[in-house]
């Protein structure tokens, strides 16, 4: 496997993204996704902070950036 199809299973696995079944498929598609992917991603941090792996502060900072990043989405 290529260094470009690995990155792509990888993200795949860590990132599955389901379908999308609004009323609107072309205005929604894009910030769903983008949702769905923050979404794991707060996972992983609450699980890393869970296991003590983050500290709260540190899992605080790392959703702090997300939230500021999904906020600056403007296509919503």
């Amino acid at each position: 496997m290529n260094n470009v199809t690995l990155q792509e299973v990888k993200q795949d696995f860590l990132y599955p993204i389901s379908s999308y079944h609004g009323k609107d498929y072309f205005q929604g598609l894009i910030p769903n996704q983008k949702l769905q992917r923050f979404t794991a991603e707060i996972n992983y941090i609450a699980g890393l902070h869970g296991n003590g792996k983050l500290s709260t502060q540190q899992a605080f900072q790392k959703i702090e950036y997300l939230c500021q990043v999904l906020d600056g989405i403007n296509e919503f």
